[in-house]
């Protein structure tokens, strides 16, 4: 029993010393150091990066892109920084200046929307009335359609493999698995939301073209921006909508929209309920590629229960 005991410790020793070989590597020199932009492009890169890189968020927990306000120290990291992965589509409009002013040569870009299908505004594909979008031609909420998600880990497996070839089994190993299990989640949520095809939803802001695209389901929402305020002709089209769809709940974020929608939902006598577009986080969900998958989940249960499911 005690000879057992030894040899499924030494194979268990074993497996976790093969494993982390390609990263000693980079251990046995200085971290390479990749930063992020905001939060769904922090958890696939940490996802694909395990061990073999150092990955810094440039905007901090708790904030978002929209309301971005870069510091000494953001200048400073994309000085230091041998690579940046961006979400990419217009998301990340600051980065441009902040890239000019912190002159880093060096500083190699993953954008992770290279070769994206993307959707148009809504204006123009026509199917909003009443609607706009100040994000420009095209939508940037790729990462809540997982199978576009794949498509952005794909993306930053690449970069990072060009970029650190030491790791490169580590990178490709990775990113594997995080697909495989967008994949399932996508496989899932199909299953799910079948019942509802062709169904409208209305959220705060204009974040679920993609995933609603996916799913086939069709998406409204209250503004463009989730820092604007709606007008009287936002209210007055979103309550048309909730009447038209029967919508049993508008769908508010974590961090935004609850006080416009309150008055809105108690007029048309429905629910406030919550889909989370993770522009933004807590510290500790944000360090965990787990997140994402906990989160759209979450989502999908609560726009069942919108839905009167």
């Amino acid at each position: 029993m005690a000879f057992l005991a030894y040899l499924r410790s030494a194979v268990g020793l074993a497996i976790v010393l093969s494993l982390g070989a390609c990263n000693d590597v980079n251990k046995s020199a200085k971290p390479f150091k990749v930063l992020t932009t905001f939060m769904p492009i922090t958890l696939f890169t940490k996802a694909v990066a395990g061990d073999c890189a150092e990955v810094q968020a440039l905007i901090p927990a708790n904030s978002g892109p929209h309301d971005f306000q870069a510091k000494p120290a953001d200048l400073t990291a994309l000085r230091q920084a041998k690579l940046l992965v961006k979400n990419g589509l217009g998301m990340e409009e600051f980065l441009t200046k902040l890239i000019a002013s912190a002159d880093n040569k060096d500083l190699l870009i993953i954008d992770s929307s290279r070769g994206i299908t993307t959707l148009d505004s809504p204006e123009e594909e026509g199917h909003l009335v009443g609607a706009h979008s100040d994000h420009g031609e095209v939508n940037p909420h790729i990462w809540l359609d997982p199978l576009r998600a794949v498509s952005q880990v794909e993306n930053i497996r690449d970069g990072l493999v060009k970029a650190d070839p030491s790791c490169a089994a580590g990178y490709r190993r990775n990113a594997a698995a995080y697909i495989a299990n967008l994949q399932t989640l996508n496989t899932e949520i199909t299953n799910q939301l079948n019942p509802y095809r062709g169904k409208t939803f209305v959220a705060f802001h204009d974040f679920a073209p993609y995933f609603a695209n996916r799913y086939n389901l069709k998406a409204d929402f209250l503004v463009d921006l989730p820092e604007l305020n709606p007008s009287p002709q936002d209210l007055l089209r979103v309550a048309a909508v909730v009447k038209r769809s029967q919508l049993k709940a508008l769908l508010s974020e974590p961090q935004e929209g609850e006080r416009s929608f309150n008055t809105l939902a108690k007029d048309l006598g429905i629910k406030i309920s919550v889909f989370n577009p993770m522009e933004t986080g807590s510290v500790q969900a944000s360090q965990n590629p787990a997140t994402y998958f906990k989160v759209m989940r979450s989502n999908v249960a609560d726009l069942i229960k919108a839905f009167g499911g």
